[in-house]
């Protein structure tokens, strides 16, 4: 275990790379914030990995979410973005929550859940409504598989609906989205170094 606690940002971003992605930008923001309380991180595309079908931890052939799973059980918080299409979390978060899945089979040396004591964080970006129901169904899911959420532990920004402009189109981060960023990472950290210092009870 590292001296300080790590996070892992899963982009579900649409757009592979090297398109510019206002998910991957939220992400990057949180990543930063939360390095201002000593957590080092790493931001992932997922749509650039090959990610099958499937709720086992390794669906086979050219699955690649082995690797990606690997990243995951090593970080301490989980940063999950996605875009909203249609009032919907993306398809690609939907299959990055049913990989997960897999996870309520896996225990530790106590007989608890693997992904207990890990933090995550849910964050939100469209020009459309939806933000708060899709950060419902992400906390629900995540909690499911064992994280923990901080208060106040979900990011967002609406654009204004029917129009064109994207988060990654803006001049600077609005002050609402600069503050909750801020309050999101300070208690993630916080929870993060908490829960590794005493963790869940395995009885």
């Amino acid at each position: 275990m590292s001296a300080q606690p790590t996070a892992l940002a899963i982009s579900c971003t649409l757009k592979p790379s090297p398109d510019v992605s206002s998910s991957d930008l939220l992400a990057s923001q949180i990543l930063t914030a939360l390095s201002g309380h000593g957590v080092s991180g790493e931001l992932v595309r997922a749509v650039d990995h090959t990610l099958s079908p499937g709720v086992e931890a390794d669906m086979g052939d050219d699955d690649e979410w082995p690797v990606l799973r690997r990243k995951v059980l090593d970080a301490d918080i989980l940063v999950l973005v996605t875009p909203t299409w249609m009032g919907q979390h993306s398809s690609v978060a939907q299959r990055v929550l049913e990989r997960l899945d897999a996870e309520l089979a896996e225990t530790d040396d106590d007989g608890r859940p693997i992904l207990f004591d890990k933090v995550a964080i849910a964050a939100v970006v469209g020009n459309e409504d939806g933000a708060h129901h899709i950060a419902g169904i992400l906390f629900q899911s995540l909690n499911d598989v064992g994280y923990t959420i901080a208060a106040q532990g979900s990011v967002y920004w609406n654009g204004e609906a029917m129009h064109t402009v994207d988060y990654k189109d803006l001049d600077e981060t609005p002050e609402e989205v600069a503050s909750a960023t801020a309050t999101a990472a300070r208690n993630a950290a916080h929870l993060a170094r908490a829960l590794r210092g005493e963790g869940f009870p395995a009885e």
